[in-house]
């Protein structure tokens, strides 16, 4: 049996992509949320309460 063994230049760069994953995912998320609220923004002063 095998056991790989990852050097740390591989770690590095795995880390760095998984960091800009997580950053590229959360902005999406925001951009979907900002574009929700200014589209929603100018009905909701014109709703019936």
């Amino acid at each position: 049996m095998t056991k790989l063994v990852e050097d740390d230049a591989a770690a590095r760069a795995r880390k760095g992509r998984n960091i800009a994953l997580g950053l590229g995912l959360v902005a999406f998320v925001i951009l979907i949320f900002v574009v929700t609220l200014v589209r929603l923004g100018g009905n909701v002063a014109h709703r019936p309460f």
